[in-house]
C-alpha cells in the first residue's frame, strides 16, 4: 500500500535552502557609499555574487555619499576596489563590464532634502531602463546619528511602501552598532520602525553570515551522534573567543565610546551564544529561529550586583609586540584619551537558567592585540564516567573538545584520546579536522555576499530582530554600570598576550583553562 503526501505550498523564502535562487533585480541604494565598508565589503561582494551567477539581470546599485563622484569615477573607485578585495580575484573584465553598467551614483548630504529628491527621481528612472520595478534595499552604512535624518527624509520623500498593501517591496538593511546601551537602542528601533515596518528591516551582524557560524544548526539539528549529547549531562563546559590582533586602527574616537564589550560581545558574541544554545526551531524559518535565540538571550543570569569581578574581568592593552612587530598602547592610539578606561578586553563566566544548560558555565573572552586573529566556540565535553585507566601511570586522559573555527580557515575538529601504537598501553590526544577550503575544494562566500543576497531575497533568518537587541542590551547593561561607577578601570596587559592575569583567574579558580585555539 502506498501513501501520497498531501500537496503543500511551497515557501519560496525557504528555496534558497534547497537549491540556488536568484532575486528579481532591485535598486540598492547605499548610503554612505565613499566609506570603507562599501568598498571593502559591499560591492567587492556584490561583484562576487554576480560572478557566481547569483544576480539578476537589471539589479542596480546607487552610491549616496557627500563625496563628489559622477557615475563613471564611482565606477573605476569601485573597481579599485574589487581588484583589492574581493573574493573571486581576478575580476573578470566582461564580468565587471555587465556589472558596472548597473553602477550609478547620487551625491548629496544625509540630511539635504533635494539630494533625496534627486535620488527618487533616479530610481525612477532606472524602474524604466534596467526593470528594477520599484523594489527597493536601503543600506544604512552610516553611523546611528544620521539614521533618523534618512529615515524621516525617505518618509517624507514618499520612497517606503507599506509592505501591508500591494506593491513593491522596500527593505532597509541597518549596520550596528545597534545603539549604546538599551535606552539608545529602544529609541533607534523607534526610530526605525517610525519609517518602516519590522519586517522590512534588516539588522545585519555579518558574523551571521559566516559559513561555519550557519552550519552550527547542520551540525546541531542534523547529527544524531551531537545533538542527544548537545547539554548539561555531558558537556563540562564551553569557551568562545573572539581574538584580534590588530588594535583600534583609526577608529579611536569610535572605540572610546563603546570597548570591546559593546563592540563585540553584545553582538556577535551574544549571536553565537545564542546559535550554541538555542532549542530546535519548529521551522529553519526566519521568526521560528530567532525565538528561540531570544529564549536563551532571556534565559542569561544576571551579574550579582557588588560582586561583577567575581565573574567578569577587563582589560586593556599596554605597549608590547604582536607578531613580531611593536604595537603601542591603547592610550597612545589616535583619538584615544591618555587617562582612558575603556576595556580592549574583556572575559565572562555566563550561565543560561534553563533545562538544557543550568550551571554549564559559559566562558567568553573578546580581546584586541592578543597574539592572533581567531574566533573559535570549544564544546569541552565531561569525561567518561568510569576512569579505568586511571592508575596506569602511562595513560592521561583528557576532554573530548569539539571545536568549531569560525575564522579563518573555518572548519571544525574533534580532539579525541588514542592509544599510542605498541606494546604497551600509552595514550596521546588525536584530532579529528574538517576545514571548508580542503572538503570542498574552495573558499566560502564571504558573510556580507551572504546577506545581502539573503535582503534580495527577503529572508531575515540570519538577521537581529528587534528584541534580539533589545534583551542583550537588558542584560548587559547594568555590568556596563557597574564598570562604568568602577575607579580601579580596567587591568593592564602587554600587547601580544592572551588578556591579563585576571582573565586566567576567572577560568582557572573552577580547574580549568583557556583552550589555546
Amino acid at each position: 500500500m502506498t501513501t501520497t503526501a498531501p500537496d503543500v505550498e511551497p515557501n519560496p523564502l525557504r528555496e534558497g535552502l534547497e537549491q540556488e535562487r536568484v532575486p528579481d533585480a532591485s535598486c540598492l541604494v547605499i548610503f554612505g557609499a565613499s566609506g570603507d565598508l562599501t568598498q571593502r565589503k559591499l560591492i567587492p561582494g556584490l561583484y562576487s555574487l554576480a560572478h557566481d551567477g547569483l544576480l539578476p539581470a537589471g539589479q542596480t546599485i546607487v552610491g549616496f555619499s557627500r563625496s563628489d563622484y559622477t557615475d563613471d569615477e564611482f565606477r573605476k573607485l569601485m573597481r579599485e576596489a574589487c581588484d583589492k578585495h574581493a573574493r573571486t580575484r581576478p575580476v573578470d573584465d566582461a564580468i565587471w563590464e555587465n556589472f558596472a553598467k548597473g553602477l550609478f551614483y547620487v551625491r548629496g548630504n544625509f540630511d539635504e532634502h533635494q539630494a533625496y529628491v534627486e535620488l527618487k527621481k533616479r530610481l525612477g528612472e532606472f524602474d524604466k531602463t534596467r526593470g528594477t520595478g520599484g523594489r527597493r534595499i536601503y543600506y544604512l552604512a552610516v553611523p546611528p546619528d544620521y539614521f533618523p535624518l534618512i529615515c524621516e527624509l525617505l518618509g517624507k520623500e514618499q520612497m517606503v511602501n507599506d509592505p501591508e498593501k500591494d506593491g513593491p517591496y522596500t527593505r532597509a538593511i541597518i549596520e550596528k552598532p545597534f545603539g549604546h546601551d538599551l535606552e539608545s537602542a529602544r529609541e533607534l528601533n523607534r526610530v526605525a520602525v517610525s519609517t518602516f515596518r519590522e519586517r522590512q528591516l534588516f539588522r545585519i551582524d555579518h558574523y551571521l553570515g559566516k559559513e561555519t557560524v550557519q552550519n552550527l544548526l547542520v551540525l546541531r539539528f542534523a547529527n544524531g551522534i551531537f545533538e542527544p549529547f548537545w547539554n548539561r549531562q555531558y558537556i563540562d563546559h564551553v569557551q568562545l573567543t573572539v581574538a584580534e590582533s590588530i588594535g583600534v586602527e583609526k577608529r579611536g574616537a569610535y572605540f572610546e565610546s563603546a570597548g570591546i564589550t559593546r563592540d563585540i560581545i553584545q553582538n556577535h558574541m551574544l549571536q553565537l551564544v545564542s546559535l550554541v544554545a538555542m532549542e530546535p526551531p519548529v521551522a529553519f524559518e526566519a521568526d521560528a529561529v530567532r525565538d528561540e535565540k531570544v529564549k536563551v538571550l532571556r534565559a542569561l543570569r544576571e551579574f550579582p550586583k557588588g560582586k561583577e569581578a567575581e565573574l567578569a574581568v577587563r582589560g586593556q592593552y599596554t605597549d608590547g609586540s604582536v607578531l613580531g612587530e611593536e604595537a603601542i598602547a591603547y592610550r597612545r592610539e589616535e583619538n584615544v584619551d591618555p587617562k582612558s578606561n575603556v576595556e580592549t578586553f574583556a572575559a565572562m563566566k555566563v550561565f543560561i537558567d534553563n533545562w538544557r544548560w543550568a550551571d554549564v558555565p559559559f566562558y567568553l573572552r573578546a580581546g584586541k592585540r592578543l597574539p592572533k586573529r581567531v574566533t573559535d566556540i570549544s564544546i569541552h565535553f565531561r569525561p567518561a564516567p568510569y576512569p579505568l585507566f586511571n592508575k596506569m601511570s602511562n595513560v592521561k586522559m583528557q576532554s573530548n573538545i569539539l571545536s568549531i573555527r569560525i575564522q579563518p580557515d573555518e572548519g571544525i575538529s574533534l580532539k579525541f584520546d588514542s592509544k599510542i601504537p605498541g606494546p604497551t598501553v600509552r595514550t596521546a590526544p588525536v584530532t579529528m579536522e574538517f576545514r571548508y577550503a580542503t572538503s570542498f575544494g574552495a573558499e566560502p562566500p564571504e558573510a556580507y555576499e551572504r546577506l545581502l543576497l539573503e535582503t534580495m531575497l527577503g529572508d531575515s533568518t540570519l538577521f537581529a530582530r528587534r528584541d534580539e537587541v533589545e534583551t542583550a542590551w537588558d542584560w548587559l547593561d547594568p555590568l556596563l554600570v557597574a564598570w562604568a561607577k568602577d575607579a580601579r578601570g580596567p587591568e593592564l596587559y602587554p600587547a601580544g598576550n592572551w588578556g591579563p592575569p585576571s582573565a586566567d583567574a576567572l577560568i582557572e579558580r573552577d580547574g580549568r583553562s583557556w583552550r589555546r585555539p
